[in-house]
């Protein structure tokens, strides 16, 4: 079940950018699961992908072509043809050179994204077969859908929307992402497309889009490991009528960067709240560290450890856990005896040892809620890092040993 997910929010159309979805029946009859993005004329995009050196045909593809004229993405679930060398690649060129011959643009206009199985063929033929249903059903509005048609084990859609004004013109931010599993992200995440109306220049756009991924989807981790096709997008149609953002500096900016971020964070928490198996959404944040890398050292430490997230599960405040992964999180010449630990607002660990106002009852208190805080005050420095995860429970096993299935 979902921690504090509920239906998704008003998606706000952005002038300029349609969906189209359509059933490819790639892993089930039936099933939404292709879905075509097209951008106005003119769009810009700018996107980062995964770090994984496994990284999908399609992530190969999609990294040649970003900074082009991009005008469609095409996006397929339920296989993420990857590890499947020469033979993948050229399918997932296949598969969008068939969109280009519907369409009539340039093959590289067109840039492609699937998730689902590692290691099986891309059934290119099937892709093929929907691409004219997608094409069809291109809309404005039809963000919702094609949140549903993107996911793979998620449980629920994930959306997000933001609109502002600037002298008088409304400019709108709307993004879509799935993702449940495989979570640990090392750029950017599991799949991820946010859309504006803003006219950006390409270079401002690209900077935008990593330093927002590194706020919000570089700091989500559910399992630990990193997918092989992860890639977000960010699109910029121009339509509304503004001058071109050209730097990154003045009002318009400021305006477009809180947005996108906003849009950005609500996403990538979207995907932790629906993380497989979740009952907890979990907040780990690191005050006091010499440097933000150690800060996230130690939040990865305490996020990735399968006895504190077990503990997580099982309500069971058992905060010896805690200082061991803070202990061996790498951190050079780390005095214990400054290290303070919090659970919510209850000090578990004062200077390095048990609070003396600590009792069993407040912790146990704390990790009954749904949503959890475990604050580390290291004592080193004025650094601080956040991040998002989850516990591990029994379902989180269950899905991922019938995932094939």
């Amino acid at each position: 079940m979902a921690v504090g997910l509920g239906p998704l929010p008003t998606l706000h159309p952005v002038p300029g950018f349609e969906l189209g979805i359509a059933s490819a029946g790639i892993k089930r009859v039936g099933r939404k699961d292709v879905v075509v993005m097209r951008c106005a004329e003119g769009s810009t995009i700018a996107g980062v992908t995964t770090t994984n050196a496994f990284c999908a045909a399609p992530v190969l593809i999609t990294r040649e072509r970003l900074g082009g004229a991009v005008r469609y993405l095409l996006t397929n679930t339920g296989n993420a043809n990857a590890g499947t060398g020469a033979d993948g690649l050229a399918n997932a060129r296949r598969s969008c050179a068939a969109l280009a011959a519907l369409t009539g643009v340039a093959e590289d206009a067109i840039l492609p994204f699937s998730t689902g199985v590692i290691g099986e063929p891309l059934p290119v033929e099937k892709i093929e077969a929907a691409l004219p249903a997608a094409l069809a059903d291109l809309k404005e509005d039809n963000w919702a859908l094609a949140a549903e048609g993107i996911m793979t084990t998620d449980t629920l859609p994930k959306g997000a929307s933001r609109q502002f004004q600037h002298d008088g013109v409304t400019v709108t931010v709307t993004g879509i992402s799935k993702g449940a599993g495989m979570i640990r992200p090392n750029m950017a995440t599991m799949l991820g497309y946010i859309a504006t109306d803003a006219k950006v220049a390409q270079p401002v756009l690209q900077d935008l889009v990593r330093d927002a991924a590194n706020k919000s989807f570089n700091r989500i981790t559910i399992d630990g490991d990193t997918s092989t096709n992860d890639c977000c997008m960010l699109i910029a149609t121009g339509r509304a009528a503004l001058p071109e953002v050209t730097e990154k500096a003045g009002e318009l900016y400021a305006q477009l960067k809180q947005a996108v971020f906003e849009v950005f964070m609500e996403v990538a928490q979207a995907i932790v709240r629906d993380g497989e198996g979740a009952t907890k959404f979990v907040t780990v944040q690191v005050n006091g560290g010499g440097n933000h890398q150690e800060c996230l050292d130690v939040a990865y430490a305490v996020a990735h450890s399968p006895l504190i997230k077990t503990a997580l599960f099982a309500s069971d405040p058992n905060w010896g856990r805690i200082l061991a992964a803070v202990g061996y999180a790498g951190v050079a010449n780390l005095d214990v005896s400054l290290i303070d630990v919090f659970l919510g607002d209850v000090c578990i660990a004062r200077q390095g040892g048990r609070a003396a106002t600590y009792t069993e009852e407040q912790g146990a208190a704390v990790m009954a809620r749904e949503e959890i805080a475990i604050r580390i005050e290291l004592g080193r420095g004025d650094c601080s890092e956040t991040i998002w995860t989850t516990d591990l429970s029994h379902e989180y096993v269950r899905i991922n040993a019938e995932y094939r299935s």
